[in-house]
């Protein structure tokens, strides 16, 4: 078996924020959004169902654990989740807090504009936050 290497595009666009479990979890380098990505480290995934059973819960529970720790820091009205994978086919899924008249609210995220750069410092702040909750 090959060993993980996470897809050149998602470590173009992300930053690695810690390792859980199974995934990477880490932050888009967009500020529109509070936009975390959980990746799970495992070679040659492109699907949920292509996962082990134990893989999927663990995916599952990890995805919840940061959905619930980023609803906290950012209060946001609405957490989407999704693996789209459409673009990049290894297994990725997105953790996006939303707000009502946030950057496209309530149209989808993707394809809308061009990204913002993050603050450094606010960056720093949000992922302490983050780390806290978590």
């Amino acid at each position: 078996m090959s060993p993980f290497e996470l897809d050149a595009r998602l470590a173009r666009d992300s930053d690695l924020v810690t390792v859980l479990g199974l995934c990477q979890l880490r932050i888009l380098n967009d500020s529109r959004w509070p936009w975390l990505m959980l990746v799970p480290q495992r070679p040659g995934i492109s699907e949920i169902f292509d996962l082990t059973p134990l893989d999927q819960t663990m995916l599952t529970f990890e995805t919840n654990l940061v959905a619930e720790a980023l609803k906290r820091v950012t209060g946001a009205k609405k957490i989407n989740v999704g693996a789209l994978g459409n673009v990049v086919s290894q297994l990725h899924v997105h953790v996006v807090a939303r707000n009502e008249g946030d950057a496209n609210w309530p149209g989808p995220i993707w394809g809308h504009g061009s990204a913002v750069p993050y603050d450094e410092d606010k960056k720093r702040t949000f992922l302490a936050a983050l780390d806290q909750a978590l």
